[in-house]
């Protein structure tokens, strides 16, 4: 049978300390009005009797959890992992938790993850396609600092901080334009996705701009590997075969540089590739990877640094909708390095 094991209490640490539950409270929470011998003997007692605060009830005094929320669509793959380094590292800095939760775009999986994280975090980092200001409200205490991060909804009551993808898919494509390409096809997330529709729209656009079609190259994927890998089979099959892929993500670049080398197409001499996102496994591939650079990791960390200035602001807080300007990383997949 398992031995009942008593939870030694602050009381009892005070009282072999010789001190009040206060002054043992204050030593926890890490008050200056504590002497520095007394600390440490409060300290020594409550080693040798396994004492552990109540981070529950220390969380209730100070009316804050030291915690902050991250809600993704997903967890799976190298650009989340990215997001949530950056937010990680910040979070460390300020000696806090991260509270990490994925929705999967799903209507009541985000609601549910947003009830969770209600009163458990003190701030909430939200990254979700189909969110809306309607389920962040009634899902929400109304005080409670949150920043957006690429959620595309008509309300001011958020921070957020989005990407310009059709100002990077319009670099890039002209890049391609400007080096002799006129065939260009592109890899493109789904229409009801707001990333993936602006970055069809820089794409047309700069078609357009030259005067060159846009409307016979374009190919369905879903951001993922295997998606870019199918697409780009599609891409060879074609009877009037573009020179240059675009791939509005890098997993989707990386899944059609392998199907380019399985099927013995030479890049970039016989087809050129570029993506978007610059995850750090880009510049590792064969060839390096060309491609819009977000710099994802820092994206994240700005998420965080944005919501502990909400934090610690609290009322006298002034929103802020800040727009990204991406740039390229060209390399050697686009024969322009």
């Amino acid at each position: 049978m398992k031995a009942f094991t008593m939870r030694i209490t602050i009381k009892q640490v005070a009282e072999k300390s010789g001190v009040s539950i206060a002054t043992v409270s204050r030593v926890f929470n890490n008050s200056n009005l504590v002497d520095v011998e007394t600390r440490d003997r409060v300290i020594l007692v409550a080693e040798e009797l396994r004492y552990s605060p109540n981070q529950l009830a220390r969380s209730l005094s100070k009316n804050r959890t030291d915690t902050v929320g991250l809600l993704l669509p997903d967890l799976y793959g190298e650009f989340f992992s990215e997001i949530i380094r950056g937010v990680d590292q910040i979070a460390q800095q300020f000696d806090n938790h991260l509270l990490v939760s994925s929705a999967h775009n799903k209507r009541e999986e985000i609601r549910g993850a947003l009830r969770v994280m209600s009163g458990r975090v003190d701030g909430l980092i939200v990254m979700s396609p189909n969110i809306d200001a309607e389920t962040l409200h009634l899902n929400l205490p109304k005080n409670l600092p949150v920043v957006l991060l690429n959620c595309y909804i008509n309300d001011k009551s958020f921070d957020s901080i989005n990407i310009d993808n059709f100002a990077g898919a319009n670099l890039i494509v002209k890049h391609l334009i400007e080096h002799g390409h006129k065939k260009i096809a592109m890899i493109k997330g789904n229409d009801t996705n707001y990333d993936a529709a602006q970055r069809i729209e820089g794409y047309r656009a700069a078609l357009m701009e030259f005067g060159l079609d846009y409307s016979s190259y374009a190919v369905l994927g879903d951001f993922t590997q295997h998606s870019g890998y199918e697409a780009a089979k599609n891409i060879l099959a074609m009877k009037d075969r573009p020179t240059a892929i675009f791939a509005s993500n890098d997993s989707m670049a990386i899944g059609a540089l392998s199907a380019l080398k399985e099927f013995g197409v030479e890049v970039p001499r016989e087809m050129a590739i570029v993506g978007f996102d610059d995850i750090p496994v880009t510049q590792y591939l064969q060839p390096p990877l060309t491609t819009v650079c977000v710099d994802v990791s820092e994206y994240g960390a700005l998420a965080i640094k944005k919501l502990y200035a909400a934090i610690q602001e609290s009322s006298q807080h002034i929103r802020q909708h800040v727009v990204i300007s991406p740039r390229l990383s060209i390399r050697d997949s686009c024969g322009f390095h």
